[in-house]
């Protein structure tokens, strides 16, 4: 199979697809890997270092897209001032990638026009119905999440100049994490580390349990209802939200009006806005403007915060996508959906259909199964 890797040209986005080790894996099974020239430079990858295990470097976007058969990126096509990735779909092509449709109308339209396989990194299981694609990027944007929302607690930054940690004599600010999976708890380990005093909600006890038997007395969990969520924000200073329900729109759990709760020029992250926000005042934003403020309240809702440490990303990335890409080359999509579990829920679109039952219900749209 032909496989290609072109530059991403989302807004501020510098990872990519594949790493050299990822070009050697694909070579040695008699793929061929064609780059775009200067796509990872962002993530401190010379073209070099891809030749040299077996990578063509191809002068631009268009080249990689129409000699390839998968396309292997980081983000979902979107058309802008550097490039129109739709007009270089083609028909049977299998986009390998984060697509996260159900906010996305315009997008699944798109891919839908074009005949394309999409299959979406985030919807992929594991065992247990785990996410394995998506836990990276998850630790990883749980981590920022703590991170950026304290540089916007910093009065320059439009915050209200708490210090998370504190210092002796004086009280920490307080985080409350919306949702105790890979991201809360990613963003939990890291506003413990800093000493604040950390809530976290979920409706899920078990996770509940696991925070409390890892922190102990250093977090606070509460069962995520209104009543709770209400109290929680009433306290915070940064709130993180990190509410996921897999290939679906997250659900508004913390409204408008509830911001009235909140202390002025506090802080809020939506991690979840790449699936539209679990706070109902999101809306994406780019590493070049991150936040913007409604009633006060400082919003930080960067839906790609992982691009900004795109080497580590890129390397977390290709470990967990590797192992799927190579089975999808190896037998073409057919066989691996059918011979890899969990391999077939990554299936969102198929050549003008949607496949994947959370995207058609969150869209309002028909869904098919596959033909396969």
């Amino acid at each position: 199979m032909i496989i290609g890797v072109p530059t991403e040209i989302k807004a501020q986005e510098s990872r990519i697809g594949l790493v050299p080790s990822g070009v050697k894996a694909f070579a040695e099974r008699g793929h061929r890997v064609v780059i775009q020239a200067g796509a990872g430079l962002g993530a401190g990858l010379s073209d070099a270092e891809f030749v040299a295990q077996g990578a063509e470097i191809l002068p631009d976007a268009a080249a990689v897209w129409a000699e390839a058969e998968m396309i292997i990126k980081v983000k979902e096509p979107v058309s802008n001032e550097r490039g129109d990735e739709f007009s270089y779909m083609k028909p049977g092509q299998v986009l390998y990638t984060y697509l996260h449709l159900a906010p996305a109308p315009q997008l699944t339209r798109k891919l839908l026009e074009r005949d394309v396989v999409g299959i979406a990194y985030e919807t992929i299981e594991g065992r247990g119905g785990s996410l394995p694609l998506l836990i990276p990027m998850s630790e990883v944007a749980g981590r920022m999440s703590v991170q950026a929302g304290a540089a916007c607690l910093e009065v320059p930054r439009g915050g209200r100049g708490v210090l998370l940690g504190g210092v002796p004599g004086v009280e920490p600010g307080v985080v409350v994490i919306i949702g105790a999976g890979i991201v809360g708890r990613n963003a939990a380990q890291m506003a413990v580390g800093l000493g604040a005093e950390v809530w976290i909600l979920d409706i899920d006890l078990d996770k509940l349990r696991y925070c409390d038997d890892i922190w102990g007395s250093r977090v606070k969990t509460l069962m995520s209802n209104r009543l709770n969520i209400e109290k929680a924000l009433s306290r915070a200073d940064l709130v993180v939200g990190a509410v996921l329900i897999p290939g679906a729109r997250a659900p508004h759990l913390v409204t408008r009006d509830m911001l009235g709760l909140m202390k002025k020029a506090s802080v809020v992250v939506d991690v979840a806005v790449d699936q539209g926000g679990c706070v109902e005042t999101t809306h994406p934003t780019t590493h070049a403007e991150p936040t913007y403020l409604v009633d006060g309240i400082v919003h930080y809702g960067v839906a790609n915060m992982p691009g900004a440490v795109a080497r580590t990303s890129t390397f977390a990335l290709t470990n967990a996508t590797l192992p799927f890409g190579l089975r999808l080359a190896d037998l073409g999509v057919e066989q691996a959906v059918k011979s890899t579990p969990g391999l077939r829920a990554g299936v969102n679109v198929y050549r003008g259909s949607i496949t994947y039952q959370a995207v058609a219900d969150s869209l309002s749209m028909e869904k098919s199964d596959l033909p396969f």
